[in-house]
């Protein structure tokens, strides 16, 4: 079959799954989406749009009927509908027991740590008691998680001591869903390096970004890390094992930290494009989306090398909640080199991401200064109609 007559579904109809379409469609490629809600941000330019529960058994089998292949834009699916769609012979990419694995940070960890990948040391707690053991093991402050659903810092919360257990351990859900601790890494840098599978087992690895979060959410992506050359080579041989051992198809996105001595310990994957990989579609010759378009259809993967340093800030909804209101992009568009993306979505509310920006140029501070400056003068706020 010829790669460009297949016809793909997606789960999820957020920006990722907009920013996939814009390259699919340039392409030629029909799309077809699932997404409950229906003026998501994909639903303009999907050639059919399923409006469904993204645990609806009937809408999975309708999607996986009228494609070639199925990937997602975010993990936060039913894994177990996919697995049989597969069983009866539809594929999908990322392969189903892949998110499965990773949809739960302690199997998803587990698995990596058996196959040698340094991270912070971790274990499984199921109550008070378990709480206080992981205290005695790692020391204060520690990490608990949930060990599925979270996101932008969702499901996570510091143990500061042994009287912070019982507060932190309701916050948590207390007892109502699975948790795991894991040992405080002081570490100077968080940083991403996505990578790409193809069908054929061809992998391709990105740039090493620098990425900086307030309460939990990306903020800025800085592209190159500022990191010795010695630990980027490790960050992006860890990428390379991470599609390895998953043998993944499609986009992976693999969260690490750089420890003050140039250690390199993964934080979390992400089996998809990612926010800290936006920075692709201006600064590097095949985006993450084209990359992932091509690796789920079978084309051959594109060149990933970096075009010029670029910085990447992410635009968060502002003021009240309320139908989607973008000010500012005149004084924003003044400087010739920022592009804009806005996602498209139909209402705001204070720190939902509604788009974002990038500065491309030969000097990083320069850029850092530019995109700071372009991102004080954009606002998305909620309006009344």
């Amino acid at each position: 079959m010829n790669p460009l007559n297949k016809k793909i579904g997606i789960i999820g109809g957020g920006q990722l799954g907009k920013m996939m379409i814009l390259d699919a469609k340039r392409l030629g490629f029909k799309v077809v989406t699932l997404d409950p809600t229906e003026d998501c941000p994909s639903h303009s330019i999907s050639d059919t749009h399923i409006v469904a529960s993204f645990h609806d058994k009937e809408a999975y089998k309708t999607l996986a009927e009228s494609v070639d292949v199925i990937t997602y834009e975010f993990e936060h699916i039913d894994a177990d509908l996919l697995i049989e769609l597969e069983e009866a012979g539809h594929v999908v990419y990322p392969t189903a027991s892949s998110l499965k694995i990773i949809q739960n940070k302690f199997t998803q960890k587990s698995l990596l740590r058996e196959k040698g990948i340094e991270m912070p040391d971790f274990i499984k707690v199921d109550s008070l008691e378990d709480l206080k053991a992981a205290g005695m093991k790692f020391g204060y402050p520690y990490m608990l998680k949930a060990t599925t659903g979270g996101y932008d810092g969702k499901g996570n919360a510091v143990v500061k001591n042994e009287d912070d257990i019982e507060n932190q351990y309701n916050v948590l859900g207390g007892g109502k869903v699975d948790l795991m601790a894991e040992k405080f890494l002081n570490f100077s840098k968080e940083i991403s390096v996505l990578a790409c599978r193809g069908i054929d087992g061809e992998i391709t690895v990105y740039p090493v970004a620098e990425n900086i979060h307030k309460d939990s959410i990306l903020d800025e992506t800085i592209v190159p890390a500022e990191m010795t050359d010695e630990s980027q080579k490790k960050a992006m041989k860890m990428a390379h094992d991470v599609m390895e051992i998953f043998e993944g198809v499609g986009m992976f996105c693999t969260e690490m930290f750089l420890d003050d001595e140039g250690g390199i310990y993964l934080n979390e994957v992400a089996p998809r494009p990612h926010n800290s990989g936006h920075y692709t579609i201006e600064a590097t010759i095949s985006s993450q989306y084209e990359q992932h378009i091509r690796a789920i259809t079978g084309l051959p993967l594109g060149d990933v090398n970096l075009i010029s340093p670029v910085v990447m800030r992410n635009i968060l909804g502002s003021g009240q909640a309320g139908v989607s209101l973008v000010t500012g992009i005149e004084e924003t568009y003044k400087n010739p080199r920022v592009k804009v993306h806005i996602y498209g979505k139909a209402s705001s509310k204070p720190g939902r991401k509604m788009g974002h920006l990038t500065v491309v140029g030969n000097d990083i501070n320069q850029v850092r200064k530019e995109a700071n400056e372009a991102y004080h003068s954009i606002k998305i706020i909620g309006g009344d109609k």
